[in-house]
């Protein structure tokens, strides 16, 4: 079984920079793509960020050029790197895992981003 789990949210002032981490582990044969989800109150979960098997990476409109994500293969675990936070990236954060014909969902990390 997969198993995915987010590290690294809390509570951070505008402007300032956060970075989340999604350690997985199980029986993963291969890897398509990973990706950074969040919910905020009220709203749809929406994409954050993403990157492929090939290396590839996309981003939401609204975090490009703030937001980085990358991976470890050697440490199973993928990243978000946040900077410039606003209070408008408030929200429960959640690493997704796809490995065809499977994915898996962590259970999401809190960010506020509040002064």
């Amino acid at each position: 079984q997969v198993r995915l789990v987010e590290s690294g949210g809390g509570l951070v002032q505008p402007g300032g920079s956060l970075r989340l981490s999604c350690a997985y582990s199980g029986s993963i044969f291969s890897i398509y793509a990973m990706a950074w989800h969040r919910q905020a109150p009220g709203k749809q979960r929406e994409l954050v960020a993403a990157i492929i098997s090939g290396g590839n990476t996309n981003y939401a409109d609204s975090v490009k050029g703030r937001f980085t994500i990358s991976r470890d293969n050697a440490k199973n675990t993928m990243y978000l790197q946040m900077n410039s936070l606003k209070a408008e990236d408030t929200a429960v954060y959640y690493c997704y895992l796809q490995y065809p014909p499977h994915s898996a969902w962590g259970q999401g990390t809190q960010v506020t981003v509040s002064s």
